[in-house]
């Protein structure tokens, strides 16, 4: 390890404790870190649906759920349906938790300018630079599918299930456009192509395969056995979804095409 790497280590470790981390409630709260984040974010948005939160907070799905269901019990926070579209629901602060965040950002607030108050002008802003940076490349690196987040329990289906066309779609164009550019016209011709193989799925040459975790779809791999002929197969739409790479579904699938494949004798 460099001591570059040491140092920035030990650095971040030191952050964390004096933030008060370590402990089991902080921010001058009885709230757990996470929950401090929460209201945080959801007081921030003034309205922000369970599935934005466990993006904002880089947590699970199933523990973001048991977290809304803790703040929702203490009346921190309150669920309304959206009046724009009744199938969507999305999460505020109350009376109560409004008051939690005053409290919260009144202890932050201070402690960040006691230190602050200790260094001059260019150091502060050196330090709100680095922060930034150093946040933004470590979102980078995450976004990249190399974080070790963990992610909920994987279950791998086979066949047609609603919106599995359009999240297909979503995945591959989604990956190409921002690593390659591919545009509209890319977009138009998978979505077609994979729409035309779904009216052929139960064919018994024909299978596809998703993995999906909090009941999203996450990855997918589908074997065409019509379309070339002469008992040759073609693997096709193969993608696994940003947060999830690095985690084995990939392999998984590649798996379960490669035997249908040996079965099929293609």
């Amino acid at each position: 390890m460099s001591p570059l790497i040491s140092d920035i280590r030990t650095a971040s470790r030191e952050l964390v404790r004096e933030f008060g981390f370590m402990n089991h409630t902080v921010a001058g709260t009885d709230l757990s870190a996470s929950a401090v984040h929460a209201i945080i974010e959801i007081g921030k948005a003034d309205g922000l649906s369970s599935k934005a939160l466990c993006d904002k907070l880089l947590l699970e799905k199933s523990t973001v759920s048991r977290l809304v269901k803790s703040l929702a019990d203490r009346q921190e926070i309150k669920e309304l349906r959206s009046k724009d579209d009744t199938r969507m629901k999305y999460l505020y602060l109350t009376r109560r938790g409004r008051k939690t965040l005053q409290g919260i950002d009144s202890y932050a607030e201070k402690q960040v300018s006691v230190a602050l108050n200790q260094l001059d002008d260019h150091s502060q802003n050196l330090i709100l630079k680095s922060l930034q940076d150093y946040s933004a490349a470590l979102k980078a690196t995450s976004s990249a599918g190399d974080s070790s987040r963990p992610i909920d329990r994987i279950d791998f289906k086979t066949g047609y299930t609603p919106t599995i066309i359009g999240r297909i779609v979503e995945m591959l164009h989604s990956h190409m456009n921002k690593h390659y550019g591919f545009g509209v016209s890319f977009e138009s011709r998978i979505a077609g192509d994979i729409a035309e193989f779904f009216t052929r799925i139960d064919g018994t040459q024909n299978e596809t395969w998703r993995a999906e975790t909090g009941g999203q779809i996450v990855g997918s791999i589908s074997i065409d056995g019509e379309d070339l002929g002469n008992d040759l197969a073609h693997l096709r739409w193969f993608i696994v979804s940003n947060p999830t790479r690095g985690s084995g579904i990939g392999k998984e699938l590649l798996t379960k095409a490669l035997d249908f494949c040996d079965k099929r004798g293609f």
